[in-house]
């Protein structure tokens, strides 16, 4: 089976999760937000990511968010679903429920703390694939989970046939650049750092899972689908003119700047999840400082 090249690409919005006044999914406000990103040049949508306050979410959840956002999105954009967990047999009954859901692929983030070696990274990783016809993308974000995807292990698992890709969030660009000289064009290399998705679309990545994208969706399209195109001065600008939103939006823990933020420019998502708690008053005007370059 020939693996698929380039099978997500773009400005891939890694949404949040709106909640409503009673504590629940605001499945009305998701549907707005699905239809905000159609409307605005989203490439694709990815759903119970770390942005989506996942871990706050029971499996119940979980299964109406995907099913809400799939159906919503219509085929009109890529779904992609999270479907990690640190436990190698949940993951993959995740992964069998999302695809039956209809879900165009599956973001698996490393098994957190656990620290798996690496006999079990690439184990863990090569079952939830198994469990699956849908492309993987792994999920590399060490700051979170507290382990790392290896070198060598990400080159076995690159052979894989349906693990397309990695979302590499570790903000290591000699990590990155170590990806890209391996694994070569036939495997998806998505920036999980909006403050450089410039450089890492430079050392061949073919897009970003965007935080940032949840307030700026015209713009981040813009920043990936300029350089993609050719235009790498555009991009460069549009990555440094955001920079001083990109800061705010993660002046606290990722996803309490982007909850309120979304509140601000007129989405109300409520607030987030404990243990998450309110932000902090002087970095909310300070977000709202920086969200004016959107006006």
């Amino acid at each position: 089976m020939q693996k698929p090249v380039r099978t997500f690409s773009g400005s891939l919005v890694a949404l949040v999760t709106p909640f409503a006044s009673h504590g629940g999914v605001d499945f009305d406000m998701l549907d707005r937000l699905v239809d905000f990103h159609l409307a605005n040049g989203t490439d694709g949508i990815v759903a119970l990511g770390t942005t989506a306050e996942t871990p706050t979410l029971n499996d119940g959840e979980k299964e109406a968010v995907a099913r809400r956002v799939i159906d919503r999105a219509g085929g009109r954009i890529p779904v992609i679903v999270g479907a990690g967990s640190n436990n190698t047999q949940h993951a993959a009954e995740l992964a069998r429920q999302y695809e039956a859901l209809g879900a165009d692929g599956l973001l698996v983030v490393t098994p957190y703390y656990n620290k798996a070696n690496k006999s079990g990274m690439r184990a863990h990783f090569e079952t939830v694939a198994a469990a699956t016809s849908l492309p993987v993308i792994l999920y590399n974000v060490p700051g979170r989970t507290g382990c790392s995807i290896s070198i060598d292990v990400l080159a076995e698992l690159a052979r894989v046939p349906n693990i397309v890709g990695i979302k590499e969030a570790s903000g290591d660009i000699s990590y990155a650049a170590q990806c890209a000289r391996l694994v070569g064009d036939g495997f998806c290399l998505l920036s999980g750092n909006d403050d450089s998705v410039v450089p890492l679309l430079s050392l061949g990545g073919s897009g970003v899972i965007s935080v940032l994208a949840n307030v700026a969706p015209r713009q981040t399209h813009d920043m990936v689908a300029s350089f993609l195109a050719g235009d790498a001065r555009r991009a460069r600008e549009l990555q440094l003119s955001l920079l001083p939103l990109i800061n705010a939006l993660f002046i606290e823990t990722n996803p309490v700047p982007v909850k309120k933020a979304m509140e601000l420019i007129g989405f109300d998502c409520g607030p987030c999840r404990l243990p998450l708690g309110p932000m902090d008053a002087g970095n909310i005007e300070t977000l709202r400082r920086q969200l004016a370059v959107l006006a």
